[in-house]
């Protein structure tokens, strides 16, 4: 096990892995299609999973489930805005999950307390300048190219190394754009570009990826690679929302190899598996 780092600036420290709880304001996503779309429902929703222990609640407004078309950016402001000032104003700790440095720029000005960028600032050059103007910790995911065809980059001699080369190629282009080492956050990005064998090696090699010295968010839940890991007799993959189970098998694992969070969609058994985590760590360093 690799403790990573558990401090982001802006967010309260935990002596253990965080807990965030996804809200996808779109009518398309993969994982939930659609059931929070509406900024009453999305509200609603984010309350709940504060309510079941999340930490941080990522507001999207932008479908990233492989072959997804692209919405405006007026549609995806008017999707995510309303939600991420409504959550903030009561209390809420909210991170925004988009591409665009104006929804960016945006969903901070309403509140927002971390952006969470898939593309780690490759799809919009300008968001690593609208972060550091901003100061809010920046979540730099490893990415390859738009929802479109995304499958066809995931070619890889090796890669654990080729995904930690390419995200310290990130970091490094970040910072020269005025973002601070304080501010980055590291996402491997399971599925984006990746097939299900790259997605467990990425897992298996997490203390690898925490070696580059940033707070590992690990998004694996409800992902191709889980439901075709336990499809069934009939080599049907298990629907997304059946592998819930097994989502919060990876959270305990990530956790156990140091990262900082893991980003959810049903979040109480996570919250609990951090839990787990953190109490099995402690009675290990107690002995």
């Amino acid at each position: 096990m690799t403790s990573g780092p558990t401090s982001v600036p802006g967010l309260a420290p935990e002596e253990r892995c965080l807990v965030m709880g996804v809200v996808n304001v779109t009518p398309d996503s993969f994982s939930d299609g659609g059931l929070w779309f509406g900024e009453e429902a999305a509200v609603r929703h984010g309350l709940e999973l504060v309510d079941e222990g999340a930490d941080i609640v990522d507001v999207g407004g932008e479908s990233t489930r492989p072959g997804a078309a692209r919405v405006s950016l007026e549609e995806e402001l008017a999707r995510v805005v309303p939600v991420i000032r409504e959550l903030s104003a009561r209390g809420v700790a909210v991170s925004v999950d988009t591409m665009r440095a104006e929804v960016a720029r945006a969903a901070v000005e309403a509140g927002a307390r971390l952006v969470n960028d898939v593309s780690g600032g490759l799809a919009d050059p300008e968001m690593p300048r609208v972060v550091a103007d901003t100061g809010v910790p920046y979540v730099v995911m490893h990415w390859r190219g738009h929802s479109a065809d995304m499958d066809d980059r995931a070619v890889y001699a090796d890669v654990v190394t080729e995904v930690r080369e390419e995200l310290a190629k990130r970091v490094d282009l970040v910072l020269a754009e005025g973002v601070s080492e304080e501010q980055i956050v590291l996402d491997p990005g399971l599925g984006f570009a990746k097939n299900a064998d790259h997605n467990w090696a990425l897992l298996a090699g997490l203390p690898r990826l925490a070696d580059l010295g940033y707070p590992l968010l690990v998004g694996a839940s409800r992902k191709r690679f889980l439901g075709r890991l336990l499809a069934g007799d009939d080599g049907a993959p298990r629907p997304f929302s059946r592998s819930d189970d097994a989502t919060v098998a990876v959270t305990a694992l990530a956790a156990r190899a140091g990262a900082w969070c893991v980003r959810v969609h049903k979040v109480a058994p996570n919250a609990d598996a951090v839990r787990v985590a953190a109490a099995w760590e402690r009675a290990g360093a107690d002995t």
